[in-house]
């Protein structure tokens, strides 16, 4: 049997932030609800922010309306602070956290303080990993929310996790939160106990923040907190070894991929989703719960997103029809794996979310033949393997950005025989992306896929990932007019 993950918060931790002296370390996304849910609590809050930009001026004049102090300009940790709330992109080398942890001052992060203040009878269902964690909470919150649960998904979703959890201002609250953490995120959390929690999968990431690959990977293991359900990617090395070797060996484990499942996992039979973990009698049957057409995409990894919010979904007794009718009214986001436009039977495919290697992988591996459109910061990653794995699906390349030369190097020499494009242009993001539609075109063929997958950030030519992908949209439907 498995273990409640609901774990208790310090006792008193809500009455005794009344007077007390709380420093926010950011005006972020997450800086301005942690502020105020200490401001309704009494607490004496000073939130300290570097920037001191007009959004950062605006943002503190309505905080210090409410009654907070807001510093700028600075990263120095005010006098007589007891406790640090830290956004969770501030690195724990920042100055002001450096100077908390030789104060003894505790730090945590907003996910560990909606878990410490969180209402009683709510659950939590947790996911991380490297890439996938957005459409993973998504299907789970859209498979709960089929079954007639009160749910919401909360991380990088569009809900800051402390709207969601804390209770509404009629005395109600949200029964179940479906929520995407982050490794900066699970770094700052100490006593988070999600009732089940998975690891999708684990890849190089944020190495430059965490200090290596293994801290990054240990600080995802996190969310197997003692008591916690434990869901693991059979396929994916790290995700297993997080789940039994970082887990609670007491807690139940549920594994889940794309082959046939073994009793305690789910997986895929014959095109449809399968459960043998939650079934009835998981040792002799298996219960239906979608076909992998009910996945859109139907991409491998993506049917594995849904497998992992299928597997956590069930684990709080979700019915499998939900399960299927959840998938159905799930609309992916924007920039993942979006099919744009047919034209002169070419498919263009955005995928510009795809940020990192792993990613851009798991794209790539979904089309037989690619022009493939990649590009941009890789921040440190490498992308040897990548290219050697996707060499044989290759039509033909076009390359921008800051770091296009590494990723021409290892084309040359993994793949010497495809065709490459260079996008020389790093100043005119619009222009440039332009160019690389257009170069695209005239490599493809047709039934050839033109994917959009960079491996890389976006920060070098544009705002984000998001207005890179809706530059290579604009210059699709250019041609297609």
């Amino acid at each position: 049997m498995a273990k409640n993950g609901d774990g208790k918060e310090p006792v008193g931790f809500e009455t005794g932030l009344k007077g007390r002296a709380v420093c926010v370390a950011g005006l972020g996304v997450s800086g301005p609800p942690v502020a105020r849910a200490l401001l309704r609590r009494e607490a004496r809050v000073v939130v300290v922010d570097g920037r001191d930009d007009e959004a950062a001026r605006r943002c503190a004049a309505e905080l210090r309306s409410e009654g907070a102090r807001v510093e700028l300009g600075g990263d120095t940790l005010p006098e007589g602070t007891e406790l640090v709330v830290t956004s969770p992109g501030w690195r724990p080398d920042a100055p002001l956290l450096r100077a908390a942890a030789r104060s003894g001052i505790e730090v945590i992060g907003d996910v560990e303080l909606a878990w410490r203040l969180r209402p009683a009878g709510q659950t939590w269902l947790a996911v991380t990993g490297t890439n996938g964690k957005t459409t993973t909470v998504r299907m789970l919150e859209a498979m709960l929310r089929a079954d007639g649960r009160d749910a919401v998904a909360v991380g990088n979703v569009g809900t800051p996790i402390l709207d969601a959890a804390l209770p509404r201002e009629d005395g109600t609250h949200t029964g179940i939160l479906a929520v995407e953490l982050s490794s900066f995120q699970l770094h700052w959390s100490s006593s988070l106990r999600p009732y089940a929690a998975a690891v999708i999968n684990v890849a190089p990431d944020h190495l430059d923040w965490h200090g290596g690959f293994e801290p990054y990977a240990e600080a995802k293991g996190r969310i197997y907190s003692p008591g916690t359900i434990r869901v693991m990617n059979s396929a994916d090395e790290w995700s297993v070894r997080l789940a039994t070797e970082h887990g609670d060996p007491e807690a139940t484990l549920v594994g889940f991929g794309l082959g046939t499942p073994r009793p305690g996992e789910l997986g895929v039979v014959d095109d449809l989703l399968v459960d043998r973990a939650f079934a009835a009698d998981p040792q002799n049957s298996a219960e239906e719960l979608a076909g992998v057409a009910d996945v859109v995409p139907s991409a491998p990894h993506n049917v594995a997103n849904a497998l992992a919010a299928a597997a956590l979904a069930r684990s709080v007794g979700v019915a499998p029809e939900a399960v299927r009718a959840g998938l159905a009214e799930f609309a992916p986001e924007p920039h993942r794996i979006s099919h744009v436009a047919a034209i002169g039977g070419v498919d263009y495919v955005d995928d510009s979310k795809a940020t990192n290697p792993h990613a851009a992988a798991a794209s790539l591996a979904s089309y037989d033949s690619i022009v493939w459109v990649a590009g941009g910061l890789l921040k440190g990653a490498e992308v040897d393997a990548l290219v050697r794995a996707a060499a044989p699906r290759l039509r033909g390349a076009v390359l921008l950005g800051a770091d296009r030369a590494r990723l021409r190097a290892a084309l040359d020499e993994h793949a010497p025989e495809v065709p490459v494009v260079d996008i020389d242009d790093t100043d005119d993001g619009d222009t440039a992306m332009s160019e690389a539609v257009t170069a695209a075109v005239g490599i493809a063929r047709p039934g050839d896929t033109v994917l959009l997958a960079p491996a890389a950030a976006s920060m070098d030519m544009f705002t984000d990932y998001n207005v890179r992908g809706e530059r290579f949209t604009d210059a699709v439907r250019a041609l297609d007019r």
